[in-house]
């Protein structure tokens, strides 16, 4: 889907995902429709979903981890889609530098990092090495309930 300066600007009202199509058309001066179908076809495309976030430090018993990855293989693409699987992961990105995925994860109560390790890495073939990095202060660290 192309991102015209319409279809932006909707997404950019969409920053409050509570905020109504009708209260958006009309800061933008479009029609209702046009924003429910733009946002439906954005949501369909995969461009885009609404979704409630939250702040883990606000949850009981959660942990944010950081997990840096180095492969021993090259495609780091298809990694990345195997690993997003795990339980708890949150996102996974693939990056340039020291490692070749950094995932966040997010730890539980009665899944702590020694769970994650043992239990959901483990089981991944063509790991070279982690080094695991437990966040003690997020800054705008919004994620999806799990």
């Amino acid at each position: 889907m192309k991102l015209d300066e319409t279809t932006i600007a909707i997404i950019k009202q969409l920053s409050d995902g509570r905020k109504s199509f009708k209260k958006i058309a009309d800061e933008l001066g479009i029609a209702e429709n046009t924003v429910r179908s733009r946002v439906n076809k954005l949501e369909a495309e995969g461009v885009m979903n609404i979704s409630a976030r939250v702040d883990p430090e606000q949850i009981p018993d959660y942990q944010m981890l950081i997990v840096g990855v180095k492969l021993t293989t090259m495609n780091g693409v298809r990694k990345g889609k195997e690993l997003i699987k795990l339980r708890n992961v949150v996102s996974i990105s693939a990056v340039t530098g020291r490692y070749d995925l950094v995932m966040t994860v997010v730890l539980t109560k009665g899944f702590g990092l020694t769970e994650f390790i043992t239990e959901e890495m483990d089981r991944v073939k063509d790991i070279q090495a982690i080094e695991t990095f437990v966040v003690y202060r997020g800054f705008q660290l919004e994620i999806p309930y799990i």
